[in-house]
């Protein structure tokens, strides 16, 4: 069973994923110098009405087997444990040990 924080992540991703043209779009009204302050006023208040998980500050790189946020190998989506052990035993395709 994935731990809490590993679901949380993968919540966070989905909710970024579909809420992503719409956020760009209230941001960018949001910014736009050239708008009347009225406008600029209500894209902010649009963008404050979405929720925590929409967010992209909230997606943290995770290792999906473990959990773990920290030392991620963003290519395998493992922590440096994590992946050790299963080059160790040949389950990731094109890693070996080093050796020389």
């Amino acid at each position: 069973m994935p731990k809490i924080r590993v679901l949380r992540d993968m919540k966070a991703r989905a909710g970024v994923a579909e809420n992503e043209i719409l956020r760009r779009a209230y941001l960018f009204v949001a910014r736009n110098q050239s708008l009347p302050a009225q406008v600029r006023y209500q894209a902010q208040l649009q963008l404050n009405t979405f929720g925590r998980y929409t967010r992209p500050t909230t997606v943290k790189n995770r290792c999906t087997e473990s959990g773990r946020g920290r030392g991620i190998i963003s290519e395998f989506g493992l922590c440096r444990f994590q992946f050790r052990l299963k080059a160790l035993n040949n389950e990731l395709p094109g890693v070996r040990k080093a050796s020389w």
